[in-house]
């Protein structure tokens, strides 16, 4: 896919290939349906799906938490060995992922391992690397992993002296 299309995707997880049993228990199971046809059972209804996006847009995002996001977003623009880091779009991405991972967790604040936890599905797929470290095997994934590993973390005290945003209630 371009690029243009890639950084539109929020946030890319790869999953591998299933076990030699779990694979067979694919095959069992399609083999029981007796047909391609599966009856889908909705999940939650479009009004929860709001709600659940209303809640991600209420959790806070202190100023040293979303400085650190720019600043590991920029350090994949500063790596000679890329040739296009991740963009504002996979800033605002980051930022989204990091709200919603914060939220799950019961929290109304984003924190430097939330960050940590979503920056490499997030942003790793956006990067455009240099033919030569595609020789070697080096994804963007490694690049963003390099990226946490040197952009300095924000300390919490400061993350949790700041007043949090709205309930989640």
């Amino acid at each position: 896919m371009p690029e243009a299309q890639l950084d539109r995707f929020l946030l890319r997880v790869a999953s591998g290939y299933p076990t030699r049993a779990d694979e067979w228990d694919v095959l069992q199971r399609r083999l029981g349906r007796g047909g391609e046809q599966l009856a889908l059972k909705p999940v939650v209804d479009g009004s929860t799906v709001l709600a659940m996006q209303a809640a991600v847009e209420k959790i806070h995002v202190a100023e040293p938490v979303g400085f650190y996001m720019v600043d590991v977003v920029a350090a994949t623009r500063q790596r000679p060995d890329v040739q296009i880091g991740a963009s504002p779009r996979g800033t605002l991405a980051l930022m989204l992922a990091s709200r919603a991972r914060a939220a799950l967790a019961g929290r109304d604040f984003v924190t430097p391992d939330d960050v940590k936890a979503m920056a490499v599905a997030v942003l790793g797929h956006r990067l455009s690397l240099r033919p030569d470290l595609w020789v070697r095997g080096v994804r963007g994934q490694d690049i963003v992993a390099e990226c946490l590993a040197r952009v300095p973390t924000p300390d919490v005290a400061d993350v949790l002296a700041r007043p949090p945003g709205p309930s989640l209630s």
